[in-house]
């Protein structure tokens, strides 16, 4: 496999139980097959840790504004995206076979962005309250303005009812 950042040959690494492709000649960038980088993305993973000195023997420089192949699966360009929340770094990933391409040292930021899963959840929460929130507010002040106008609706024709129908109160009824 071709490195998908520089073109340069990528060389197998076995860590733990699983096997990365590294571009030792190159860039010194990484590609994990589908499900592998959660293996070794977290700091309490010891597995990860020989993944953060991979230094390129000659570095090369490269564009990262260009888009890139996927290494496994010909003609398929890579998605790239923030990696979380905190939009600190960018990922390159196959919408086919969903393997990752990490630039050199991405692996360590990603590792270093939250101390544990508590903290990574609160990023979570803030971020999508702050994206959504008053997107949300919207939606349930719509709802509650088509409820009342329901319950209007059922009032005025309250008289084509049963007598013992109260609007709201029964799982029959029309209203």
């Amino acid at each position: 496999m071709d490195c998908p950042a520089c073109g340069a040959s990528l060389h197998q690494i076995t860590v733990s139980d699983i096997t990365v492709d590294v571009c030792k000649d190159g860039c010194g960038g990484i590609w994990f097959d589908n499900f592998e980088l959660e293996k070794v993305d977290e700091k309490y993973e010891s597995a990860g840790e020989s993944l953060l000195n991979i230094k390129p023997e000659s570095p090369v420089p490269i564009d990262s504004s260009k888009p890139r192949l996927c290494p496994k699966c010909p003609n398929i360009k890579m998605m790239r995206h923030f990696r979380s929340v905190k939009g600190e770094v960018q990922i390159d990933e196959c919408p086919s076979c969903g393997g990752v391409w990490l630039d050199q040292g991405e692996l360590g930021l990603i590792r270093n962005q939250f101390d544990n899963d508590e903290a990574r959840h609160e990023a979570a929460r803030a971020y999508f309250s702050n994206e959504f929130e008053d997107d949300l507010k919207q939606a349930e002040s719509q709802n509650a303005k088509k409820a009342t106008e329901r319950k209007k609706f059922a009032k005025a024709l309250r008289f084509i009812c049963p007598s013992n129908y109260i609007p709201g109160k029964q799982d029959w009824g029309a209203f």
